[in-house]
């Protein structure tokens, strides 16, 4: 039976989990979630997931939540050309440490800054595009300056792999959108190299051509650019 994943093409974290698949040629069946899907997809996704979230992976009887767990068990199941997860333990441990960097303190308080510009007190909670509280976008803007900044420093006394990997699939979202609502300036050279290098991946060249449609979407609004 082939691969599943379930997600949507303009989701972060989709696209974390979609990167490695494209990168290893992986076999799978893209299932879009939304409003119109249908049953048999948003019902599988709100039973598999305890917050009804995606990415989800199937693998015939095996279900996987999560993108960071959806990437360990591709590495585990359907490795490829580019390995996901270093061979070398203590590296393994620095790649699984900079993943859980960039998902909290680059996207974590980049989805908190959209979030200030939804609601979802309106029929069937459905999000509504408000007027943002600044003072909290302004706090989140300073809580990713601060990410920016502590992995600028961490890029002058640390490599990352040039290959698809933990740390490239968490990275590649994360600063294709902060970079968005807060620039990567010339600050931080290391890191906007880093994301130029990122965005030149095909796997991850992909993923944001397939997003295109639905920039329109995005809360704060979408550059015209990338």
């Amino acid at each position: 039976m082939k691969l599943a994943l379930y997600g949507h093409p303009f989701s972060s974290y989709t696209w974390k989990a979609l990167i490695p698949l494209y990168a290893n040629d992986t076999p799978f069946e893209f299932r879009e979630v939304s409003p119109m899907a249908g049953e048999e997809i948003n019902g599988f996704v709100q039973s598999a997931h305890p917050a009804g979230k995606f990415p989800i992976l199937r693998d015939g009887d095996t279900t996987v939540i999560e993108a960071t767990s959806i990437i360990e068990y591709l590495a585990l199941n359907h490795p490829g050309p580019s390995p996901l997860i270093p061979a070398d333990p203590t590296e393994a441990a620095t790649a699984r440490m900079m993943d859980r960097v960039f998902d909290n303190y680059v996207m974590g308080a980049l989805q908190d800054l959209v979030s200030a510009y939804l609601s979802f007190t309106g029929p069937n909670r459905t999000p509504v595009v408000i007027e943002p509280d600044m003072a909290r976008a302004e706090e989140d803007k300073a809580r990713l300056r601060r990410a920016y900044a502590w992995i600028e420093k961490w890029l002058g006394d640390n490599e990352l792999p040039a290959h698809v990997s933990l740390v490239s699939c968490a990275a590649a979202p994360s600063l294709f959108y902060a970079d968005w609502v807060e620039d990567i300036t010339d600050e931080y050279p290391r890191l906007k190299a880093l994301r130029a290098e990122l965005l030149a991946l095909p796997s991850v060249a992909r993923c944001v051509d397939d997003a295109r449609p639905y920039r329109a979407y995005f809360p704060p609004g979408a550059p015209d650019r990338d």
